[in-house]
Order: C-alpha cells, then sequence, then structure tokens
C-alpha cells in the first residue's frame, strides 16, 4: 500500500534495536483518514470471506480495528485484554504474550460470551515482528472452535520470524507494508 509506505518513509523513525516508531500517525497520534483507506483495504483482500467478528489486541490495535470493521458491515470488534479487570467476568479464554517492544510476557483473555464456533474472525494488528501477539490471538480463536478468516498486519517486519512463522502454520496473513531491513535510519521495503 503505497500511501502507508510514503507515511512510512517521511514520518517513520528508526531506533536501537529494530524499532520502528510510527506513533505520529499509527500507535499514538492516529491518521483517520489513512486507518479508513487501510479499512478499505483489508476488505478488499478479505472480501467474500464472511468475516463477522474482528479481534484485536488492547491498546494500539483497538482504533484500526473499529475503523476496519465498518468495511464489514459494522461487525463487532472484540479486543484481547491484557490484564484482568474487575469487568471482565465469566469464562474467559487465555493466551500467553511476549511483547517484542516491551519484553514482558502477559496473558491476554477474551470473554467466551463474544467468540464462538460460528465466527469469522479476522485479527487485525499495527505490527508483526515476532508473531508472539498474533500467535496469542491465533490460540484463542482456536481454543474458541471459531474459523480464523486471517491476519491483517499494518506493518510486518519481514527480516523477524513472525510472518513466517504464521505462514507455516497455514493462518493468512496480509500485511499492508512489508519490511525488508533497516539500513541506517532507512526503511527498505520488500516488493
Amino acid at each position: 500500500m503505497e500511501l502507508l509506505k510514503n507515511r512510512i518513509r517521511e514520518e517513520g523513525r528508526v531506533k536501537a534495536g529494530n524499532i520502528l516508531k510510527v506513533d505520529s500517525f499509527l500507535n499514538h497520534q492516529m491518521d483517520i483518514s489513512l486507518f479508513n483507506e487501510m479499512g478499505k483495504e483489508f476488505s478488499r483482500l478479505y472480501a467474500g470471506e464472511g468475516v463477522n467478528k474482528i479481534l484485536t489486541l488492547e491498546a494500539s490495535g483497538i482504533g484500526l480495528a473499529v475503523i476496519t470493521a465498518q468495511h464489514f458491515g459494522n461487525c463487532p470488534v472484540i479486543f484481547a485484554k491484557k490484564t484482568k479487570s474487575k469487568n471482565l467476568d465469566g469464562d474467559l479464554y487465555l493466551a500467553q504474550v511476549t511483547s517484542f517492544t516491551r519484553g514482558n510476557t502477559f496473558d491476554i483473555q477474551v470473554a467466551k460470551k463474544y467468540l464462538d464456533a460460528g465466527d469469522r474472525v479476522l485479527i487485525i494488528d499495527d505490527f508483526l515482528a515476532t508473531g508472539a501477539a498474533l500467535l496469542g490471538m491465533v490460540d484463542i480463536v482456536a481454543q474458541s472452535g471459531a474459523h480464523l478468516v486471517g491476519c491483517g498486519i499494518v506493518i510486518e517486519k519481514g527480516f523477524q520470524e513472525g510472518g513466517s512463522l504464521l505462514r507455516e502454520q497455514g493462518v493468512r496473513v496480509e500485511s499492508l507494508a512489508i519490511i525488508k531491513a533497516f539500513e541506517g535510519d532507512q526503511v527498505i521495503f520488500a516488493e
């Protein structure tokens, strides 16, 4: 998606540890016009798949998931919570995730009442690096018996193992921008 790649080129900042900072338009301040275009693209990529639920992980995936849902007939968005709260009750699907950017491990959880075997789920997330967050959400979908349609990713770090790992497991992954490498402060995209 050239619109997204151009924004990454213009505003993205490469930091130590293979971190790409895109908080000016993606995961801190959100460019809603860009989100709308990305949502349209995910809708085009997964057209005809019968998506009736979108799953994401709090917090940076929520905005994009909500806008994407509008392009799938306003289907519900479920976000896996990272911490147990008093308002999360009943039976839960749980999976463990290790964050690449934060370097910690935590449980993610989704209330069982929101995901079941009749659902066709599209996972939406902002980044794919090692694949841990996505694997956790894939596990939750599997626990529910729902059908995983695929994963829609904004930025995939193609030089890390996450995308290959998921694809080798038969998960359909559609990434809007795949980074081949960082060369100094330059982002090199896969063709």
